[in-house]
C-alpha cells in the first residue's frame, strides 16, 4: 500500500493545475493580488490529463479500470459505456454528474 501511495503522490505532484477561473476570481475579489494584475486577462491552455493516474482511477460504479480517450478528453468505462469528462486535467467521476448527462 505504501508503494502505491508513493506513486500516487508522485503522479499528483507533477499535475498541479494552475488556479481555476473561479479561484482567480475569488483571489481578485479578496484583493490578494495587486491592482495591476486584475486588468490582465490571460487565457491559459487547458490542463492536460496525466495518463499515469489511470493506475489509481476506477469506475465508481463497477470498480473496473477506465480507459483514457484523448480525442474526447474522457475516461471511459468500456463495460458500462459510461464516459467521465476530464475538466482542466481533473477527471469528473462523480456518479450524480454523469447520470444527469
Amino acid at each position: 500500500l505504501s508503494g502505491a501511495r508513493g506513486r500516487l503522490a508522485s503522479a499528483l505532484r507533477g499535475t498541479r493545475a494552475p488556479p481555476s477561473a473561479v479561484a482567480r476570481r475569488c483571489l481578485h475579489a479578496s484583493g490578494s493580488r495587486p491592482l495591476a494584475d486584475r486588468s490582465k486577462k490571460t487565457q491559459e491552455p487547458p490542463r492536460a490529463f496525466d495518463p499515469a493516474l489511470l493506475e489509481f482511477l476506477v469506475c465508481p460504479l463497477s470498480k473496473k479500470p477506465l480507459r483514457y480517450e484523448a480525442s474526447t478528453n474522457e475516461l471511459i468505462n468500456e463495460e458500462l459505456r459510461i464516459p467521465y469528462p476530464i475538466i482542466d486535467g481533473i477527471p469528473n467521476i462523480i456518479i450524480l454528474e454523469v447520470e444527469q448527462r
